[in-house]
């Protein structure tokens, strides 16, 4: 049977997809690219030095819904197949043989490019970012799924408008076309990576250049709105930059570091190399460090550029080679700047979930390719933990720095990294991988056991739980003998969480006067209803110098004494809270249902929740205020079209929980008229989505 033209490609490329394009040694990328911001398209230009390896007969690149115009192979036009995911170029090439494929191309993605602001009226609001984590910059650049393939890529960026540009590498040059008045941003790499790796940010910033100890130049982006949130912002950057230079072994990779927060990011932040882009919700002040603060953060992404950058994983079977490196790390930079109880209650907070998951969910191995992030994250950092204690510190460090030296700009697996270890520690750790690697559950009392005998609030910690756990009704006695004895706050305040709702309000009281700030969060957190003996100490709450505790505070002491919610209300407004505005929407929904407080302003408190629904604020000041609103019912024609259009957020959990607010409301009678009414004021899409969630 003869197969048709159309099938023979469909099998061609299938065969492909399952192929390491290994016969072919892409070396380097130019690439020239022109965002167009009101169309949300790329026009780009790049072009690939390569290698033949051995004789082959095609190559392709991956590259998703993408327009060429036209093809190059050595200056000379060349045809190619397309079908939508990878470009495939079939001709014969010789192995030793040097090429230069040059393709023009315009993408216009759904995905891995983000244009936001550049329509809601608010000049300085503009930014575009990247996030190609996984296998997605073949969305906007055709390049490589495959992290296999490493890369030089040198970006060059041209833009109509003077915004700042953030991408990998070096900035050589900004300059100015005179004929086409573009600004042209050219930035130089000078080691390979993975093409998941590259990744640009433009819109409105300054920047902070400081320098680490080691002489690597670091540049601290914000926008100029939030300049006085920089030291908290970026609070011990180099100190974290210095001690994991030094903790690794291994000098800083690449030739310079830069960090840029950005409107709705995906996630908490991404490890492009030499360019972490990071969301704009850990631009913090100094009071709202104490409880949010980019720190982990920080030294999370910045450890990626060892690990996942330097060294990438072959495939996802080997993602804690990422995540859970990255993940320990930062937990270790954390323990030289916040101390050790610090580092050993995260890591008992993180065994406590871990245990849980793996009873309820049977648990996974950090084997398994398909783990979620709790796994290669956190189970794959305490594996780190009892590691370094199996070996020693000493081999650990000996072992790491062995590892990153060997494999530095290349592909790596589990087993090479075991191998190291095994030969700088001399031993066999075979039943280290069977435990902690390819078992699906969590060896919980091995993790305690390793605490108890590190930390000593720890050990405390489980043998007061033992004790109380035997005589439930002495709690308090038995808290009450030791509690000037606890020199560990965060003994402390883990036994108020736990023990709080059944202590007297006059030892609560004493434990509030004599508290450090965490100790008394822990108090107003514990109680689901303030005792009123414990009143004008809650009260202090509303002025201590955490936004997390003024918000308990607030809606526990107006839900408990509403004889004197003006009070209260008057002596909180103005406070904002968190970047996400937690405390300004508390209280303006507190302030729309009290009864007779400043009813002349009503109107406007309302103008301003309602606002914060709009596109321009983050997608978590947003949510919070569309479920303020739904508890008071206070959904305008205006409020409904911005949660229409929240249903097709690019941020996946933010569009989940938009479109269930959206469902509840529909339930409502009238609600799918008032709905259809809408209908001219939105978008094709938006009217798509209503039409199928309607079932019409």
């Amino acid at each position: 049977m003869k197969l048709s033209p159309i099938v023979v490609f469909f099998l061609f490329i299938q065969l492909l997809s399952g192929q390491i394009q290994d016969k072919i040694d892409f070396v380097r990328a130019e690439v020239l690219i022109e965002p167009t911001p009101s169309e949300n398209r790329i026009k780009g230009n790049v072009a690939y030095q390569f290698k033949v390896i051995e004789d082959v007969d095609s190559m392709y690149l991956d590259a998703v819904d993408i327009d060429f115009s036209i093809v190059y192979l050595d200056e000379n036009k060349i045809d190619y197949d397309y079908n939508g995911k990878k470009i495939i170029i079939k001709t014969k090439m010789k192995k030793g043989d040097n090429h230069i494929l040059e393709m023009e191309y315009i993408s216009r993605p759904k995905q891995t490019v983000y244009f936001l602001g550049w329509d809601d009226g608010i000049e300085g609001n503009e930014q575009i970012w990247t996030q190609g984590q996984g296998k997605y910059t073949s969305h906007w650049l055709p390049s490589f799924d495959d992290m296999m393939e490493k890369v030089e890529f040198d970006l060059t960026i041209a833009l109509k408008q003077d915004y700042s540009v953030i991408a990998n590498g070096r900035l050589i040059q900004k300059k100015t076309l005179p004929d086409s008045k573009e600004y042209l941003w050219q930035f130089d790499m000078q080691k390979p990576m993975s093409s998941y790796l590259v990744g640009f940010a433009v819109g409105n910033f300054d920047k902070k250049s400081i320098q680490s100890g080691s002489g690597v130049p670091i540049e601290l982006y914000f926008e100029p709105k939030d300049s006085i949130r920089v030291e908290p912002t970026y609070r011990y950057t180099k100190h974290i930059f210095d001690f994991l230079e030094n903790e690794i072994g291994v000098s800083y990779p690449w030739q310079n570091y830069k960090q840029v927060p950005v409107q709705d990011f995906l996630y908490a932040g991404m490890e492009n190399t030499t360019c972490t882009i990071f969301s704009n919700q850990y631009v913090v002040d100094s009071t709202a460090f104490v409880d949010k603060n980019y720190v982990n953060v920080n030294a999370h992404e910045l450890a990626h550029q060892w690990f996942g950058d330097l060294v990438t994983e072959t495939s996802s079977e080997h993602h804690w080679l990422h995540e859970g490196f990255a993940t320990f790390y930062a937990y270790l930079t954390e323990k030289d700047i916040f101390g050790d109880d610090h580092f050993y209650w995260r890591l008992l907070e993180t065994a406590e979930a871990l245990k849980n998951f793996s009873e309820d969910d049977q648990g996974e191995a950090l084997r398994n390719s398909s783990a979620g992030s709790l796994t290669f994250y956190e189970k794959g950092a305490w594996a780190l933990v009892i590691l370094k204690e199996r070996v020693g510190v000493e081999a650990f460090k000996k072992g790491v720095k062995s590892y990153l030296e060997k494999y530095a700009f290349k592909n790596v697996t589990i087993p090479d990294f075991m191998t190291e270890m095994e030969k700088v520690s001399g031993i066999d750790l075979s039943s280290f991988e069977e435990t902690w690697l390819q078992s699906p559950d969590f060896p919980y009392n091995q993790a305690v056991a390793f605490l108890a005998e590190e930390n000593t609030s720890i050990n405390t910690y489980f043998k007061l739980k033992n004790k109380i756990a035997d005589l439930p009704e002495s709690t308090e006695t038995i808290l009450k003998n030791v509690w000037d004895k606890l020199e560990s706050n965060k003994l402390k305040e883990a036994l108020t969480l736990e023990y709080g709702s059944e202590l007297s309000s006059g030892f609560l009281a004493t434990i509030l006067r004599a508290g450090d700030l965490k100790v008394r969060q822990a108090v107003v957190l514990s109680q689901s209803k303030i005792p009123i003996e414990l009143q004008r100490e809650i009260e202090g709450l509303l002025k201590d110098k955490s936004y997390a505790t003024v918000e308990a505070a607030l809606y526990r002491l107006w839900t408990d004494f509403p004889e004197n919610r003006h009070k209260y209300l008057d002596e909180t407004d103005g406070i904002i809270g968190f970047p996400n505005k937690n405390l300004r929407l508390l209280w303006l929904t507190l302030a729309l249902v009290t009864p007779e407080y400043n009813p002349d302003s009503k109107a406007l408190y309302f103008d301003e929740l309602s606002r914060y629904t709009g596109a321009e604020y983050h997608f978590e000041t947003r949510l919070l205020a569309f479920q303020y609103l739904k508890t008071i019912g206070g959904f305008t024609d205006t409020i409904l079209k911005n949660l229409v259009e929240s249903c097709g957020h690019h941020v996946w959990h933010f569009k989940k929980s938009a479109r269930k607010i959206l469902d509840d409301f529909l339930r409502a009678e009238g609600s799918v008229e008032r709905i259809k009414k809408l209908y001219p004021l939105l978008s094709q899409q938006e009217k798509q989505y209503l039409n199928k969630t309607l079932g019409e």
